[in-house]
């Protein structure tokens, strides 16, 4: 590699060639999903008047999610599986050019495989939920505009409890890794009184991460339950009597907080990334 550092962006700029014909079939894909509701909601009120067309629609866009979504998942493992074949021999190579030890070296190695199955798993759901986030934000604007400001202001509320958080996560990751990279060391003593602390150890800082996660969830959490509640009065004080709109409304609705709770995970990972970037791009 020109440039020895590991990061995602770096990842994405030098593979941006396969790496893009994966975000353009998640966008196409996403794009699909985000149309469902609102093909519902059509194919209800063409029920209702004694008509297929909106079943039709709905069966139509059904074929369409099917066939790029499959062909987005063949291609997504072939690609991915290239690039960490590629970068895994050349980090190796590096470590071992430094002078690293073999134990050190294969906790590296471990660790970077978390940036591959970013790639290939993470961040295509990434995409789906912000694309998903942000288009039922539009299509919820242009319904009811009183749930879309709840809809913001549960938003707002994930990012300022990830932000406050932000620095606790990166620390309890940074004691988490550091313990990890000793484990082949203290296996090695094969001293037991030594293993059961260095387990222990790793066990605490687990617990650490989850303890913080738990409290995010919970406080975003009662912003979401806030937002279920207040949106079905909304929506039906509203006065409008046409029910599949209704019912694509609230769908949207359920969509969006799905999309929603997804994207603290992917937050905790980028912060875990971010640690791990550090610690492959030391000295």
């Amino acid at each position: 590699m020109e440039n020895k550092n590991i990061s995602i962006t770096r990842l994405i700029s030098r593979f941006r060639w396969k790496i893009s014909l994966t975000l353009f079939l998640v966008l196409s894909e996403s794009a699909l999903a985000l149309l469902f509701p609102l093909f519902i909601g059509f194919a209800i009120n063409g029920l209702l008047e004694d008509s297929l067309q909106g079943i039709y629609q709905l069966a139509g866009l059904g074929v369409a999610a099917l066939i790029v979504g499959s062909g987005r998942r063949f291609y997504d493992t072939r690609a991915y599986s290239d690039i960490y074949v590629k970068i895994s021999d050349e980090v190796v190579a590096r470590e071992q050019a430094e002078g690293r030890s073999i134990s050190m070296i294969s906790a590296r190695a471990s660790l970077l495989t978390e940036f591959v199955e970013f790639l290939e798993n993470s961040m295509p759901m990434i995409l789906e939920s912000l694309i998903g986030v942000v288009g039922i934000l539009i299509i919820i604007f242009g319904l009811y505009i009183s749930v879309f400001w709840a809809s913001i202001a549960l938003l707002m509320l994930v990012f300022a409890v990830y932000w406050i958080s932000a620095k606790a996560n990166f620390r309890f990751n940074e004691g988490f890794n550091n313990q990890l990279e000793e484990q082949v060391n203290v296996l090695e003593s094969r001293e037991r009184g030594l293993i059961r602390r260095h387990f222990r150890t790793v066990a605490d800082w687990n617990i650490k991460l989850s303890d913080l996660e738990t409290w995010n969830y919970a406080a975003i959490w009662l912003g979401i339950i806030a937002l279920l509640v207040y949106s079905p009065i909304a929506v039906i004080g509203s006065g409008v009597l046409n029910y599949g709109l209704i019912f694509s409304a609230l769908m949207y609705v359920f969509q969006y907080v799905d999309n929603l709770v997804t994207l603290p995970f992917f937050i905790q990972q980028i912060i875990r990334l971010q640690e791990i970037s550090t610690r492959l791009n030391s000295a």
